[in-house]
């Protein structure tokens, strides 16, 4: 039964997981993180659609209990299921076209629903249409970094599971 559980497909996405977890406690470059890029590697390989979802939210708060709780967990961890979902599309059409896309995809999906919470339920901008530009306009520079940072680790993840599966073919096993 054991056997069943920890196969070498779910070592190597747990320790990818883990990696990424663990990196976000870790301050390298503000919004320069690998959770968005293990949300989507997340949705992408584990056909398990709750066990997909659950493991970035799981990262999430076991890293917001270190790093702190906010008010914009909410919008937060809606961004990052999204990003799971967005990865499920491209389960079985993994490529680097799908991989940069998904990543593209899911920074812009991320970046438009924090930055909205961020206007409606903050009080740093009006709430106008003028208002919600300069919100927008004024989050450009964060999503520089996590763009790259999702690119950047999508990239990390993906690519090493791909040369990973070329030499253990057991890890092709769902």
């Amino acid at each position: 039964m054991i056997q069943k559980i920890f196969t070498p497909k779910v070592l190597v996405i747990g320790g990818i997981i883990v990696f990424a977890a663990l990196m976000r406690l870790i301050p390298i470059y503000p919004n320069f993180t690998p959770i968005g890029a293990m949300a989507l590697f997340a949705g992408a390989h584990i056909a398990n659609r709750k066990i997909a979802l659950g493991i970035p939210l799981a990262a999430m708060l076991l890293s917001d209990i270190f790093l702190g709780f906010h008010p914009m967990m909410l919008p937060v961890y809606l961004g990052f299921v999204l990003m799971v979902l967005i990865g499920g599309l491209m389960r079985n059409k993994i490529s680097v076209a799908t991989v940069a896309g998904g990543a593209i995809g899911g920074s812009l999906v991320f970046f438009i629903i924090t930055n909205f919470a961020v206007w409606v339920g903050g009080t740093l901008y009006p709430l106008t249409m003028q208002g919600l530009v300069h919100c927008y306009i004024a989050a450009i520079p964060f999503f520089h970094t996590s763009l790259l940072g999702d690119l950047f680790y999508s990239g990390v993840f993906f690519g090493s599971f791909y040369f990973l599966t070329r030499y253990y073919p057991a890890l092709k096993q769902a």
